[in-house]
């Protein structure tokens, strides 16, 4: 729970900056593109060196990774701060600060997933997990709440301070619990990094089930970066930062309910069906925020699209928590997480640029998709993009029914030592 809390700061602390670079971003460019360019630099590191960081948390003390990923993260965020502090308005700073940070992120998420194992039975995962995404929902539900008040009278400086700190009580609380816990028996065998991690690699593809639901995912974190990058280019269109900050917030309660959900009353079973209806949805309710310009039915649409989410990661997260063994999960999660998010990295290089110069025009007023398209769903700014959403969602709900009934997903059953025995 100490863990948990220290996470929960941390994430608002990031969501707040995610939001502020956004935000600052696009307000200096003007363009989608360099938005989606910062979002990729935001991601892109952490996801390349994911195994690396899951190397290490299975070889070193994992709380210990954890500290070192918060802390070290703060020097990218001292370039931005230092950069714009000095009068320098251009966005390269930016770019060089969020790449460093992500650098160092890429220690912290394998530590923290194989910390989960670490701790709690197999009858804990799904609880475990809802709380661990109720964490996640606040960097949505809380952060651009603030930082878009924040922003509403000071500027992006203020935001980075903020978030420096929320690291710095992460770091106590991480630094207390592991003084105060049993650390987990690491290896003592000499360390051959092309070895380790190839039984990484191992641990995913021995079973059909988890290499289908590894695909499975990467497809879904593609369609999820789409609306995550997009959202504020099609909201700034029209309205102001404060607005966009205040939609995300509400909308992304949804995201806490479905926690909440799982939290209290956990899924104990069905867990194939439960991530197909819920990628269906999710499919369904994404399509459905680009049909309007009307900001309190994108607040509902986005609102039911993040319920769906918790119940999707959690049912792939405990489907290969349970089939793969601890002294493996820091890389098996490492290498999951450059599997499934090089849909996010493939998302962010392309949807800026298919937004500015294919979408966005083909939905002006004299666009070729005006006396069409347009006719149902608007024409002028931030319309192209409410148009990539509708067919985003659209084939996302058609993934998830394609995959949702593999034969390898929908029959797994078993824990790691049972498939072992097999």
């Amino acid at each position: 729970m100490m863990i948990w809390t220290g996470n929960l700061v941390s994430s608002i602390g990031s969501g707040m900056t995610a939001f502020a670079v956004a935000v600052y971003v696009y307000q200096s460019t003007g363009s989608a593109t360099w938005v989606s360019i910062a979002t990729l630099l935001a991601y892109l590191p952490t996801i390349l060196l994911s195994p690396v960081g899951g190397i290490l948390a299975d070889r070193y003390d994992r709380r210990l990774m954890m500290i070192c990923g918060d802390s070290l993260s703060v020097i990218g965020l001292l370039v931005i701060f230092f950069s714009i502090q000095a009068g320098n308005t251009g966005i390269l700073p930016v770019l060089l600060g969020v790449t460093v940070s992500s650098i160092f992120v890429s220690l912290l998420g394998p530590a923290y997933k194989a910390t989960v194992t670490d701790l709690l039975s197999e009858e804990q995962y799904a609880k475990a997990n809802g709380m661990i995404q109720i964490s996640g929902a606040s960097r949505y539900l809380i952060s651009p709440f603030i930082a878009g008040i924040i922003l509403s009278f000071a500027d992006i400086r203020i935001i980075l301070l903020l978030d420096m700190a929320t690291v710095f009580i992460t770091v106590l609380v991480v630094a207390y619990v592991r003084k105060n816990i049993q650390t987990v028996k690491k290896r003592t065998d000499k360390f051959n990094f092309f070895r380790e991690f190839k039984e990484g690699m191992r641990s995913i593809t021995a079973n059909k089930g988890v290499s289908s639901l590894v695909i499975l995912m990467a497809f879904m974190c593609f369609f999820v970066a789409f609306i995550q990058t997009l959202m504020a280019p099609m909201i700034l269109a029209f309205a102001d930062a404060k607005t966009l900050g205040f939609m995300e917030s509400v909308s992304a309660v949804g995201m806490l309910v479905g926690s909440v959900i799982i939290g209290i009353f956990n899924i104990k079973n069905n867990f194939p069906k439960v991530l197909t209806v819920s990628l269906m949805a999710a499919g369904v309710f994404m399509a459905m925020t680009g049909t309007t310009t009307n900001i309190w039915l994108i607040v509902v649409f986005c609102f039911l699209f993040f319920t769906a989410l918790p119940f999707i990661n959690t049912c792939a997260d405990v489907l290969i928590r349970k089939r793969i063994p601890n002294e493996l999960q820091g890389r098996a999660w490492g290498m999951i997480s450059v599997l499934t998010q090089v849909g996010y990295v493939a998302a962010y290089a392309v949807c800026g640029l298919l937004a500015d110069y294919l979408f966005v025009p083909m939905l002006m007023e004299d666009g070729i998709l005006a006396g069409s398209v347009g006719q149902w769903i608007g024409t002028g700014e931030g319309r192209g993009i409410g148009f990539m959403l509708i067919i985003t969602g659209m084939v996302m709900f058609g993934m998830a029914f394609i995959f949702g009934t593999n034969k390898s997903i929908t029959e797994m059953r078993g824990t790691a030592n049972e498939v072992g025995a097999n």
